[in-house]
């Protein structure tokens, strides 16, 4: 008897396929997501970077080469549908686990009935883990020595980012393939395929245009979302009626929001939303992030959004709203929705509340500016690379100053090309710290640009 939370197919027991994790025949009886899985590898959607001839992912699917494998991407990018073309392709053993009820004794047990049936002259095994992130550092340990020797061949699956969350020996044993988050067009297709295809809805229903697409925009990339909502509007209408979007929010539960990701609803969100923060309106910024949020806009758009705006009109008149905006995209990332809507609302607070300050986005755009117009000019000497042989021949370096050797920390020193010295790209306002900031670098610049002595030239 299998160890609990394990599983096996085509074992010598079980006849081929049997259904184990939805990977046999469908039956008819099994949610819609389940009978809507690729039956081959070219009908995944959104994956083209990974589809190619020869590809690793080819390659472990069609069994030419035993090649073990990390899948990392989003919830309902396909990770699991990739497991199940594994099982149902070639004369490989398939046994699968899920980190959340499997121990070190479960893998132990599944590396051991490997090398048994290998020896005996059985099949290759296949061992897919679920959500692998979720084992502790032993019980990934515990699958190296089977990984290098190849008594398995792991295929693993995570949400989370494996250079973080699974051991380092691990990793590098396996191939890497990242699965992209679909987009609008990725799930519209699956919605589409599933509403015409026999193993799915079969054409018995239609689907309103703007019922598909609040179906596709709240399903936030995840095909199982989409696929589960539709399932279940479909089951509250008659054959033959139409879906609406009435019927779409009372299947998922969620307001339609008047928000067109590619219309001008789009822009005209995302940029009340950019104004408010910049107008330090937190509650109309919050407001605008709701929208976002219920309408199922991509939060790295948004996260993206918020890094940008804490250097360019934030910057350093608090330097730490960068830091938090960061974190939250990290966050994103990360945890994912819906917990790091709590992540972006939190950044939201910070940035609309900072003071604010332009200053950093128009020194560097300034400095662009005269650099393209050829005010560029030589590297001063003194700043040259002096640590090849020859250099010191050239003056490079004779005359530079090391600023820790003075008690100031700073010293008078031609930094800057002579075409644009004495030019003030930054100009720091006088908001939050910005105006310690410009006190500061009002003294800053008064030292380096002090003229040096004839004779110190």
């Amino acid at each position: 008897m299998d160890a609990p939370g394990l599983f096996e197919i085509n074992s010598p027991q079980e006849p081929p396929n049997t259904g184990i994790l939805g990977t046999g025949s469908a039956t008819g009886d099994e949610p819609l997501a389940v009978r809507m899985r690729p039956r081959a590898l070219d009908e995944l959607v959104g994956q083209d970077h990974l589809l190619g001839p020869g590809s690793p992912l080819r390659q472990v699917v069609e069994g030419r080469q035993p090649l073990s494998v990390i899948l990392w991407g989003p919830p309902g990018s396909g990770k699991t549908t990739i497991a199940h073309l594994v099982a149902q392709s070639g004369d490989r053993r398939f046994r699968a686990m899920s980190a959340l009820n499997s121990g070190v004794k479960d893998v132990r047990a599944a590396i051991d009935e490997a090398r048994r049936v290998r020896r005996t002259g059985g099949p290759q095994t296949i061992l897919f883990i679920d959500e692998v992130h979720r084992f502790t550092k032993t019980q990934q340990d515990s699958l190296l020595g089977a990984v290098e020797d190849r008594t398995i061949t792991l295929l693993a699956a995570t949400t989370e980012n494996p250079y973080f969350s699974v051991v380092a020996p691990l990793v590098s044993r396996c191939v890497l393939l990242t699965l992209r988050e679909l987009d609008v067009t990725d799930v519209g297709e699956l919605v589409d395929r599933a509403v015409a295809d026999e193993r799915g809805l079969g054409g018995a229903v239609t689907l309103e245009p703007e019922a598909r697409d609040h179906l596709v925009r709240t399903a936030s990339g995840d095909a199982r979302k989409a696929l589960t909502a539709l399932e279940a509007a479909a089951l509250s209408v008659e054959e033959g009626d139409a879906i609406t979007v009435a019927v779409v929010e009372a299947a998922i539960d969620t307001a339609a929001v008047r928000y067109d990701r590619d219309g001008d609803g789009h822009y005209d969100v995302a940029s009340a939303f950019i104004k408010s923060l910049r107008g330090s309106d937190v509650d109309a910024a919050m407001h605008y992030l709701a929208r976002m949020v219920v309408a199922g806009e991509d939060p790295r758009f948004i996260a993206r959004r918020l890094v940008i705006f804490a250097s360019e009109d934030v910057g350093m008149a608090d330097p730490t709203a960068l830091q938090t905006a960061t974190a939250a995209a990290t966050a994103v990332e990360r945890i994912g929705m819906p917990e790091a809507r709590i992540n972006l609302a939190q950044a939201v607070a910070h940035l609309a509340t900072a003071p604010k300050s332009n200053a950093v986005i128009t020194a560097i755009d300034e400095a662009i500016g005269d650099v393209r117009k050829g005010r560029i000019g030589p590297v001063p000497p003194d700043l040259r690379d002096a640590h090849y042989k020859g250099a010191g021949d050239l003056g490079h370096g004779k005359a530079y100053v090391y600023p820790h050797n003075d008690p100031r920390g700073v010293v008078p020193q031609r930094y800057a090309p002579d075409v644009v010295a004495g030019t003030d790209y930054y100009r720091p306002t006088r908001h939050g710290r910005e105006a310690e900031i410009a006190d500061r670098l009002e003294k800053l610049r008064r030292i380096v640009r002090e003229e040096k002595r004839a004779d110190g030239d």
